[in-house]
């Protein structure tokens, strides 16, 4: 492939992306790694605002309206009867990504602030109204395993490449602009040309779960199974929530990618782990973390792997694992 192919590789999506600032009211017990918190904190209290039915346990088992419900879409998404895009026994992928804020602390005390960035996928743009309203609510009902009270200081749309931002909300419950600040194509186009074409490497800030024949890689990764892994996720986003499926020449990007070569050790394997009280267990969620350098042809992966720092590659994307930076 050469570099004229790469205006035809970018899938047909849109993403926004905002950060929500929380300024802390009480003591407050955090996690190092806060995304499970924040994600399982707003979608307990999304779910009570939201849901319609009369006894919420018929929804436990999954949403019974599925994606005609925001919390069904959301936090449930369905792909049509059918389709191929999601294999059996895998989940579609949800259209958002809570990236936790890299803080090391675990104790916040009253007056401390936390901040966690938001990024949406596509129609899902339009929900960003009950994010805000969710996370307002959360704040007065508590956060972490002491249900502390926090109150949404203010949510700004943040363009990470532009460095533009614009506040949309601020205490106490004001919406002060209604601006967003959309990630496109063309952007992404304007920040893979910054890009070296031979060279690259990825910071892989937190987690990312990827595997190769059914188990997860423990160190590099090596760049066909990056690169596998971000087109399955940018195609079933495209499909599930954009407006209409993504083509291209999926083979020959394989093909390609076998040409780039991993160099030196790369990223290593960090475990994590979660309790999910919904479904009763602790969850792994480990995965490789560090920095990974490629070297070769790079030119037609350059959009692709820009778009990845926005949405993130790999497994248990929905908490912030995944998350890499291009240096």
């Amino acid at each position: 492939m050469d570099a004229s192919d790469t205006l035809d590789i970018l899938p047909p999506l849109t993403f926004t992306q905002y950060t929500f600032t929380l300024r802390v009211e009480e003591p407050m017990r955090m996690p190092t790694y806060k995304g499970a918190t924040l994600r399982g904190g707003f979608g307990a209290v999304f779910r009570r605002l939201v849901c319609l039915q009369p006894d919420r346990r018929a929804c436990d088992r999954g949403c019974r309206l599925g994606n005609r419900c925001p919390y069904g879409y959301l936090f449930e998404t369905q792909a049509p009867p059918g389709s191929t895009i999601v294999g059996a026994g895998q989940t579609a992928p949800r259209p958002f990504v809570l990236r936790p804020p890299l803080d090391p602390r675990t104790r916040y005390q009253p007056g401390d602030r936390l901040a966690f960035d938001l990024i949406l996928v596509g129609r899902a743009g339009d929900y960003i109204p009950y994010f805000i309203v969710t996370f307002h609510r959360l704040g007065e009902i508590g956060l972490g395993p002491d249900r502390a009270r926090y109150r949404l200081e203010r949510v700004e749309a943040v363009h990470p490449w532009w460095g533009k931002r614009v506040t949309l909300y601020r205490e106490p419950g004001e919406v002060v602009a209604d601006r967003f600040l959309p990630i496109t194509s063309e952007a992404a186009m304007e920040r893979a040309e910054a890009l070296p074409r031979d060279r690259v490497t990825l910071h892989f800030l937190t987690p990312a779960r990827l595997k190769r024949g059914g188990r997860f890689v423990t160190q590099g990764p090596p760049f066909p199974v990056l690169m596998r892994a971000l087109l399955r996720r940018l195609t079933a986003l495209a499909a599930l929530h954009g407006p209409r499926p993504w083509e291209t020449d999926f083979g020959a990007l394989v093909e390609a990618s076998e040409e780039v070569a991993l160099v030196g050790e790369g990223a290593g394997w960090q475990d994590w782990r979660r309790t999910s009280r919904r479904q009763g267990r602790r969850m792994n969620l480990g995965g490789l973390v560090g920095r990974a350098t490629y070297r070769g042809d790079l030119t037609p992966f350059r959009p692709l792997l820009a778009l990845g720092e926005i949405v993130h590659v790999g497994k248990a994307t929905v908490f912030g694992d995944g998350w890499y930076v291009l240096e």
